[in-house]
C-alpha cells in the first residue's frame, strides 16, 4: 500500500467520516450537530480536521448557505461504500459465530401489515441482534422498491411472472365480502346473494395499484362481472370503518377484521367465488445475494409455513355469518 495511504488512514477517524457524512447530508453544521448529539464547534472542529487530513475543502459558504465541494462528493461516495462494507463485515462475522447480526429491511404491501408483527416475534427470538425496520406501501410502491433494489425482502401477494423473482409462498391469504350489520343483503339468510348484486351495493375499494383491489378486478374480469366502484379509500382501515359507518360494502382481507368479525360490527356474505385466495410471499431478486440476515428470516419463514397456517388459521377460526 503507498505511503500516502498510509498517512491518510493514519489521519482519519471513523467519527470524522460520521460527522461529515451528517454535515453532508443536512448541508448545515448546526442540524448535524443536533442529530448526532455535538455542539456546533466540536462539528467544526472534527470537519476542519478531516479537511486537513485530506488536504482539501470540503464545505463552503456561499452567502449563508453551505455548499459541498467537489471533494466532498467524492469522499460521500466513498464513505457509503466504507460504511456498508462494515455493515457487512459484522453480519459476515456474526454468521461465522453462528450469531446472525446486522440489518434487515423489510417491506410489506399494506394487506400483509396484520400478520408481519406474529412472523417478526419468532424470528427476533431466535436472532435478537439482527435489526429489524418494516415499511407498509401498497403493492405498486413495492414493485417499484424491488426494481430499485432498495430492500432486502418484500413480503407481498401477486408476485409478478414477468420479472426474475425469487419468491416463497408461506401463508395464505383470504379476501373476502364484508357488509356491516344490519346490512339489507342479510336481510334473507336462505336467499344466495348473487356477486353483481354485492359489487352493485356501492362498493368501497382500495386505490389503483393496490394488491387487494387488483385481486377483485382480476376476479371480476374473469368473472365478467361489472367493476364500478362508489368509492376509493387509501387504506384497508380507511375500506374497513367505511363499511362499519354504513358507506357501502367492501372486500377484505380476512386477517385485518377478526375483531370486528368477533364483535359483530361485520360480517361475510356467502358469495360464490369468493374469497379469493392469494397467496403471501417473501421476494427478493433473483441476481441479489442474501445477507446472512436475509437468509436467516427466509430460512425461519419456510421451517415455519405449517405453524404459520395454525396460527393464522385459528385467528381466523370465525364461522361465516
Amino acid at each position: 500500500m503507498p505511503l500516502s495511504v498510509h498517512k491518510l488512514t493514519g489521519r482519519l477517524t471513523f467519527r470524522q467520516l460520521q460527522v461529515f457524512q451528517a454535515v453532508y447530508e443536512q448541508s448545515s453544521y448546526s442540524k448535524a450537530g443536533q442529530l448526532l448529539g455535538l455542539t456546533q464547534p466540536a462539528v467544526s472542529s472534527q470537519i476542519r480536521q478531516l479537511e486537513q487530513a485530506v488536504d482539501q475543502p470540503l464545505f463552503e459558504y456561499v452567502g449563508r448557505r453551505l455548499f459541498s465541494t467537489a471533494a466532498a462528493e467524492r469522499l460521500s461516495d466513498s464513505i457509503e461504500h466504507i460504511f456498508i462494507e462494515l455493515s457487512n463485515l459484522q453480519s459476515d462475522l456474526g454468521a461465522l459465530k453462528e450469531n446472525v447480526a446486522g440489518e434487515l429491511r423489510l417491506v410489506a404491501v399494506s394487506t400483509a401489515q396484520y400478520m408481519v408483527p406474529y412472523l417478526l416475534k419468532g424470528f427476533l427470538d431466535l436472532h435478537p441482534q439482527i435489526n429489524v425496520s418494516v415499511k407498509v406501501v401498497n403493492r405498486a410502491t413495492a414493485l417499484q422498491r424491488l426494481n430499485d433494489n432498495n430492500d432486502d425482502l418484500i413480503i407481498m401477494g401477486m408476485v409478478p411472472v414477468d420479472r426474475a423473482l425469487i419468491s416463497l409462498p408461506f401463508l395464505d391469504n383470504e379476501l373476502v365480502p364484508v357488509v356491516p350489520e344490519g346490512h339489507p343483503l342479510l336481510s334473507d339468510p336462505k336467499s344466495k346473494v348473487t356477486p353483481q348484486a354485492f359489487l352493485d351495493s356501492q362498493l368501497l375499494v382500495r386505490e389503483p395499484g393496490s394488491g387487494s383491489r387488483l385481486a377483485l378486478e382480476q376476479h371480476c374480469q374473469q368473472q365478467k362481472l361489472r367493476f364500478k366502484p362508489t368509492m376509493e379509500l387509501g387504506s384497508n382501515d380507511s375500506v374497513k370503518h367505511g363499511v362499519i359507518a354504513g358507506l357501502g360494502v367492501g372486500v377484505l382481507p380476512k386477517l385485518s377484521i377478526t375483531a370486528e368479525l368477533e364483535l359483530g360490527k361485520l360480517n361475510i356474505v356467502d358469495i360464490q367465488g369468493f374469497p379469493l385466495r392469494r397467496d403471501f410471499c417473501v421476494v427478493h431478486p433473483q441476481a441479489k445475494h442474501p445477507t446472512p440476515a436475509m437468509q436467516a428470516f427466509l430460512d425461519y419463514t419456510q421451517h415455519n409455513i405449517a405453524q404459520f397456517e395454525a396460527l393464522f388459521l385459528k385467528r381466523c377460526s370465525l364461522d361465516l355469518r
